[in-house]
């Protein structure tokens, strides 16, 4: 009995479900061809909104920040500031070491010959000039040897040190022959007496510090060496 009710059921309820089905596919279609054809709410908004919107192409496109109305400025670059030429008396000027100033503080414990720099209100404020005549110096190593007499014109040393073998004054150039206190055969045969001792040549050596040097010949010529040397000469009187 229960299988023959449950048929008859069934039976009933088909073509209805069919008909409910056919008529939802009907419906959708037709919504479907009514929104293609433009009259849909949402393509009159989108098309309200194409109308009232004015599109403009802008060639040249301004990333600048603008929070504001102020112009922004550039800020401009400092001007360098010009120095005019010291008279010529201070060719051989030297601030904190000059000989004239130097002689005016106490010979007690060597006081004059400190280290004294000039306050402010007697500082130059103007470029120190070349000498006379001066020309570029010789490239090196020419230039270890030879220094032009216009660009340092003093021969004093020439004649105070002149059995030390310093430097020697030819015709328009101070010639540096390598000699010295230290040095009777030359800085280069000081040099190779060092060397029998210390190992110079494979590189084990490659900073020295000179002490008490006269003209720094000693430095000069252990440049060829690749030995780099700091040389600190005393003050002296000439």
């Amino acid at each position: 009995m229960g299988n023959k009710h449950n048929s008859t059921g069934f039976k009933i309820r088909s073509p209805l479900s069919i008909f409910i089905v056919i008529c939802l596919c009907c419906f959708f279609y037709i919504l479907g061809a009514w929104q293609k054809s433009g009259f849909g709410k949402g393509d009159g908004i989108a098309v309200q909104m194409t109308k009232q919107t004015d599109c403009h192409i802008f060639p040249d496109l301004n990333f600048e920040t603008h929070h504001n109305d102020v112009e922004i400025v550039e800020p401009s670059r400092p001007k360098a500031k010009v120095f005019k030429a010291c008279d010529v008396k201070y060719t051989d000027y030297t601030p904190c070491q000059e000989q004239d100033r130097a002689m005016k503080f106490p010979r007690e414990n060597m006081i004059y010959r400190e280290r004294h720099c000039p306050p402010e209100e007697e500082k130059l404020h103007c470029l120190i000039p070349a000498p006379k005549g001066y020309t570029t110096p010789f490239p090196w190593p020419k230039g270890r040897d030879y220094v032009y007499y216009a660009n340092v014109p003093h021969k004093s040393l020439t004649v105070e040190k002149a059995v030390q073998n310093w430097v020697q004054y030819q015709g328009d150039v101070f010639k540096f022959p390598g000699g010295g206190t230290m040095f009777p055969q030359g800085a280069d045969a000081y040099i190779d007496e060092l060397a029998s001792v210390i190992p110079i040549a494979d590189g084990s050596v490659r900073t020295a510090l000179d002490t008490g040097c006269g003209v720094a010949s000693w430095g000069a010529y252990l440049m060829k060496r690749k030995v780099l040397a700091m040389s600190f000469a005393p003050r002296d009187n000439h």
